[in-house]
């Protein structure tokens, strides 16, 4: 029997550099986490849009126009978001502000459980000192909110346009893909590859569609409850909606205090129809309508979307659900037989 030898110190210098070379990738993938997420984003988001764009080359238009077409409407939505809001929401600021008077003196005036509330705690002149604060408390947020913005406009800018680079050059980056994975079968990596695309792309479709009921449903509340700018709101709550986890609770505390400007019950009733709503579309909507796009089963989604949140917030929840039906499609084409499992399965049990 031959005595086993131990490795070389060869052996042990390349075992050493490759782990100091690993250790180093992963270090600088951690310092630069924030732009990696962005690009993963814009690479997710691009992939998504991708059907919108072979639709329009099917119907004889370029690449590059079908591109700048896609761009062109969503900006137009923005605008249309922006001509709906704005203009009214700084109409609003300065009816309220216009009124702050009038409401602390009849706030004075007031009786019953306001009026003891007035008297104990003198809520008039609270309300005063805070008016008289305001432009002070303003003027010192502006830097806050200057950098907040500031850095809140860079990301969505670079995700932007990171989102046009790729999906422009998608149909040359998918064959770069195809050839870099050809390996030893390359018609598996090949359909591995474009399984993977179309789940992705299932995924941003599905999130488009539920953002739609979304929207569509909270303005036809809001018109029966006659709040003003049913269709402003409407389109917020579409627009908010597309953020996983912090989305639905944006779109619904606006819609909220603009119903409490009519009336107490008002926003009461709204913020119920929220409350409602946002279960009805966590545990029924998403997960039908994301368990047919990527092909993932009702608790797999809601699992993957609450660890995905955990572990990395909202780029985590956006990111998750593409994440894992890659995997499932890898694991199915590597491993066939953990996908004939189920279907034995089926056909074993009785009709």
């Amino acid at each position: 029997m031959t005595e086993d030898r131990l490795p070389t110190m060869g052996y042990w210098a390349r075992a050493v550099l490759t782990v100091a070379a690993i250790v180093a990738v992963l270090a600088a993938a951690w310092s630069v986490r924030n732009i990696l997420l962005l690009v993963l984003v814009a690479g997710v988001l691009a992939v998504g849009l991708d059907p919108q764009v072979r639709w329009l080359q099917r119907h004889r238009v370029s690449r590059t126009w079908a591109v700048v077409l896609i761009v062109v409407l969503s900006l137009g939505f923005l605008l249309l978001f922006a001509w709906l809001v704005i203009p009214q929401a700084l109409r609003q600021v300065h009816a309220l502000a216009a009124s702050t008077p009038g409401y602390i003196t009849r706030l004075q005036d007031s009786g019953g459980l306001v009026g003891e509330l007035q008297a104990r705690f003198n809520l008039s002149d609270r309300l005063h000192e805070v008016a008289d604060r305001l432009p002070e408390l303003a003027i010192g947020s502006i830097p806050k909110i200057t950098q907040g913005a500031g850095s809140a406009l860079f990301n969505v800018l670079t995700v932007a346009v990171l989102t046009i680079y790729f999906l422009t050059g998608l149909e040359r980056g998918r064959s770069m893909a195809a050839g870099l994975l050809a390996g030893s079968d390359p018609e598996r990596n090949a359909r591995i590859l474009d399984e993977s695309i179309e789940r992705i792309g299932g995924y941003v479709s599905g999130n488009l569609f539920i953002s739609l009921i979304a929207g569509t449903l909270a303005f036809i509340v809001l018109e029966i409850l006659h709040v003003p700018f049913a269709s402003a709101l409407g389109l917020w709550v579409a627009i908010a909606d597309l953020i996983p986890g912090v989305g639905a609770m944006l779109g619904a505390i606006v819609c909220v205090i603009v119903a409490l400007f009519v009336s107490l019950g008002a926003g009461i009733a709204v913020a119920v129809y929220f409350v409602v709503y946002q279960r009805f579309e966590n545990y029924v909507i998403l997960p039908r309508v994301m368990g047919k796009a990527i092909d993932l089963s009702a608790p797999a989604v809601i699992i993957t979307l609450l660890i995905g949140s955990s572990l990395a917030g909202l780029a985590g929840a956006l990111l998750a659900l593409p994440v894992v039906a890659t995997i499932k499609v890898i694991v199915r084409e590597m491993w066939p037989a953990t996908a004939a499992v189920p279907e034995a399965t089926r056909r074993a049990q009785p009709p």
